[in-house]
């Protein structure tokens, strides 16, 4: 995370799709649209479709309703994926999926820059399990949104639980060090930022956050190194976007 706008939030992965995937359905095989009455692409259809009025639970298969959502995710459309994810907590009867779903919304929520929908939802996943791999997720998003919201020491707060729950989780380090480094302890968070880079968690925003790290220790030769390889970094990135 840095000062600039993240355009990231992690989610999960779901079940996947069949390789080669050739495009995202609208109308998962449990349900028959009539093209006579709905416009198929019309993206108020999927949510009406599955009201609990007018679906009954045992008609839903959460788990491929919840690969749909991540589709809403991979194509922008945030605001019908939250609506999706959270019709997979209402109708999954699994702990677990249900955490999913909730951190997954969280994610949804933090794309559209909603913050308290976002922090809402991570809450709501962490009621489940505290220990598990989407709580750790849920941990270092909600404390990403925290920031975002302006409440900078309760960020740092779930950051840290996040590293406590998977310290193999590389963007929960990279969001500690952030937070330690804008609170002056550049030397916890460069620890922080090498952790992140050791597991396999670099990219030009870690490097720039280590960069500002050392800078603040003195360790002004190492830092002008790191700054230049950001550099090169991020025009290959403009290069290739632009082929």
């Amino acid at each position: 995370m840095t000062d600039r706008e993240r355009e990231d939030h992690q989610f999960s992965e779901g079940q996947g799709f069949d390789d080669p995937y050739e495009g995202f359905d609208l109308e998962p095989p449990e349900f028959e649209v009539d093209p006579d009455k709905v416009d198929p692409v019309d993206s108020r259809v999927l949510t009406d479709m599955l009201d609990r009025r007018n679906v009954s639970s045992d008609a839903v298969d959460p788990e491929q309703l919840l690969d749909v959502g991540l589709e809403y995710m991979h194509i922008n459309r945030h605001e019908q994926a939250a609506e999706t994810f959270e019709r997979v907590a209402q109708f999954s009867e699994d702990d677990r999926l249900k955490q999913e779903a909730w951190t997954n919304k969280g994610a949804a929520h933090a794309q559209l820059e909603e913050w308290d929908a976002a922090i809402g939802a991570y809450k709501e996943a962490l009621t489940y399990d505290e220990e598990s791999d989407h709580a750790a997720t849920a941990e270092t998003n909600l404390a990403y949104a925290l920031w975002e919201s302006g409440r900078t020491e309760q960020a740092l707060e779930h950051a840290e639980r996040a590293v406590e729950i998977d310290p193999r989780f590389g963007e929960a380090w990279y969001n500690r060090g952030f937070f330690l480094l804008e609170r002056g302890l550049a030397e916890d968070a460069l620890d922080a930022f090498d952790n992140a880079i050791r597991l396999s968690f670099r990219n030009a925003d870690v490097l720039e956050e280590k960069a500002r790290a050392l800078e603040e220790l003195g360790e002004y030769d190492k830092a002008e190194e790191l700054a230049e390889e950001v550099e090169e970094m991020r025009d290959e990135a403009e290069q290739q976007l632009l082929e």
